[in-house]
């Protein structure tokens, strides 16, 4: 056993008053890693599923799929620090590479094997990060919109890390909420689909400037960490297997560039494009991300 604390609270002890149990029916667990309390979900029994979320949201953007995976297999999605009903230090380490020392930790402490590892947005390094340095407990991997090089040199990607960096970048972000309230909806391909309550749910957790840090800190790295994104990169045969590639068609941020080189380096992943959604696609489309998920898990190929 890991020095790590664990320990699960009773269903609702602790929750906030505006976490909805109908929209998020999990019991909260929390484990302490760095000194930090860290919140996560763990449902059903079976073959381990560990979702990784990237920014601004939280293990929340999982919740259909977990609900319906949870029927036949384990479930488990963390809230990263900063993030959800994780803590948030004003002055956490934020940065991609710490995110994914934390989730080797959580995965060591709960001693979690055969893994199927389930990444979108940021959580894309942060679990692959992971991965890497404890191999021999992930079998597959699925990836929903996501980048696992560097984007440095993207025009695009270093203005917006560029701005993001700026005092009106910083202003934005730690005073004006601008991620979850502003950017999360951009990011959808139909708005509409983003109902008042579920939006309510990505704004929440930063209800005060002083826990904004680490949206902020992750909009700077989406350039700034391009040496990190690059080793993960160069490790690629070193991955688990890449069972899956779920891709929202009309996401904003990451263009079909992205997955295109993913499918070049893995011809053998069953790919899933989802023509009407965004970057968020486990949203727009959530039975079509659970039945991939599944054929996934099952290794069948996807219908035409």
């Amino acid at each position: 056993m890991t020095p790590d604390a664990l320990a699960l609270s009773a269903p609702g002890a602790s929750e906030p008053r505006w976490l909805d149990p109908q929209l998020y029916p999990f019991a909260s667990r929390y484990i302490e890693i760095e000194g930090q309390r860290l919140h996560y979900v763990d449902v059903g029994t079976g073959e381990t599923i560990l979702f990784v979320h990237g920014t601004p949201s939280w293990s929340f953007e999982w919740r259909a799929q977990v609900q319906e995976l949870s029927q036949h297999c384990r479930c488990i999605a963390l809230d990263h620090l900063g993030f959800g009903l994780s803590d948030k230090p004003q002055h956490g380490a934020y940065k991609p590479e710490d995110h994914a020392q934390r989730l080797v930790r959580f995965v060591r402490a709960l001693d979690l094997h055969a893994v199927t590892l389930v990444v979108h947005d940021f959580g894309g390094p942060i679990g692959l990060g992971a991965a890497l340095v404890e191999p021999a407990r992930f079998a597959r991997l699925v990836v929903l919109n996501t980048w696992l090089w560097s984007l440095s040199e993207r025009p695009a990607v270093r203005r917006i890390s560029g701005f993001v960096r700026s005092a009106l970048g910083r202003f934005l972000y730690r005073f004006l909420n601008f991620s979850p309230r502003v950017l999360l909806p951009a990011a959808f391909a139909v708005r509409k689909r983003l109902s008042r309550s579920v939006h309510r749910h990505y704004l929440a957790p930063f209800s005060s400037w002083r826990e904004r840090t680490a949206p902020w800190v992750l909009g700077c790295e989406l350039a700034a960490s391009g040496a990190f994104y690059d080793s993960l990169w160069q490790r690629r045969s070193q991955w688990p297997e890449l069972a899956a590639i779920i891709w929202g068609m009309r996401d904003p941020a990451l263009e079909s560039a992205l997955l295109a080189q993913l499918e070049a380096a893995f011809p053998t992943a069953a790919v899933t494009r989802i023509a009407d959604a965004g970057h968020f696609p486990q949203e727009e489309a959530a039975q079509t991300v659970t039945d991939a998920l599944r054929r996934a898990l099952t290794k069948q190929r996807p219908s035409a």
